[in-house]
């Protein structure tokens, strides 16, 4: 599946979901807290279904590959 959720979207949402899942252990909050497993298995598998509609991502850009022997722009042959 297509990777749209990037590192530290991914490291929030697992560390949300531990914080979540946690305090439904301990009798913090109600039964309500066990959606702490959507942030946590979305942050684990990298992929978001809610992004998908919308084309988001939080990957980081990768900058694309100039072809070989191709000058930079600022140089114009001198």
């Amino acid at each position: 599946m297509l990777q749209n959720v990037g590192l530290i979207d991914r490291t929030a949402r697992v560390l949300v979901g531990l914080g979540l899942i946690a305090a439904v252990w301990f009798g913090i909050v109600g039964g309500w807290g066990w959606i702490g497993l959507v942030p946590l298995l979305t942050g684990l598998v990298g992929t978001c279904p809610a992004y998908l509609p919308f084309g988001f991502s939080s990957c980081a850009l990768k900058a694309p590959a100039s072809p070989a022997g191709q000058k930079s722009a600022g140089t114009h042959g001198h």
